[in-house]
């Protein structure tokens, strides 16, 4: 499954030559030009990562990114501006990303920048491999369980939630924020298929690891 990323930025040349970038870099891209189709996007789908120019047309980034955070997106940001005060840099973390590029940037520099967001976007961590048990982890960067050395690919939605249980180690996620977290707007969530890909994920990982709290939702702890 391909790191998706939204990029948002209204010059036609940078966004197409951003796109073309990323999308060889191995990413998934899906590009706007103005932030009210931005916040259209945001809506429809989950990402992994937001790309978001500042000064752009409807919205702004600063806008669009403080109104997706309100609405729980936390997808790691980064703004791209040519804006250059202490003021607008305060104004763009206090709307909640992540990140700075100014223009005009290097594409290397940008993809530095990404890779190092979405290494750290779930785990806060270098290493690749996150410990789940004695002989089971998780590589962060294929998306793959390594158990006892052996490499187990994993489906979209079951990678989509073991990353929500990691990530939030210890606590209840409820039901709803499951369904809203696996299904994009347009697809109708189901019980069954949690339940199928619960039960995947356990006999994998070990059925300790993640406890039903009756009437509530799930709780993941590692063994490490």
């Amino acid at each position: 499954m391909l790191p998706k990323i939204l990029l948002l930025e209204d010059d036609i040349n940078l966004n197409e030559t951003i796109t073309e970038f990323l999308e060889d870099e191995g990413y998934e891209v899906v590009s706007v030009y103005d932030g009210y189709e931005a916040q259209d996007r945001l809506y429809e789908s989950k990402y992994d990562l937001l790309l978001l120019d500042v000064n752009t047309p409807g919205i702004n980034g600063f806008e669009v990114l403080k109104e997706a955070r309100a609405g729980d997106v936390v997808a790691p940001a980064i703004f791209i501006t040519a804006l250059n005060s202490v003021d607008d840099l305060e104004k763009g973390f206090e709307s909640g990303c992540d990140d700075y590029i100014r223009k005009p940037f290097v594409l290397k520099e940008l993809q530095i920048r990404v890779d190092t967001l979405l290494k750290r976007s779930f785990f806060h961590e270098e290493k690749s491999l996150i410990d789940i048990s004695v002989n089971v982890a998780y590589d962060t960067r294929n998306s793959e369980l390594v158990i006892g050395g052996d490499v187990v690919s994993l489906g979209q939605k079951e990678s989509m939630l073991l990353k929500l249980f990691m990530k939030n180690e210890g606590e209840v996620i409820v039901h709803d924020r499951i369904y809203q977290h696996l299904w994009d707007f347009d697809e109708n969530p189901s019980d069954t298929a949690l339940r199928t890909y619960l039960k995947n994920l356990r006999k994998l990982i070990g059925k300790d690891r993640i406890v039903s709290i009756k009437k509530q939702g799930y709780k993941f702890t590692s063994q490490k």
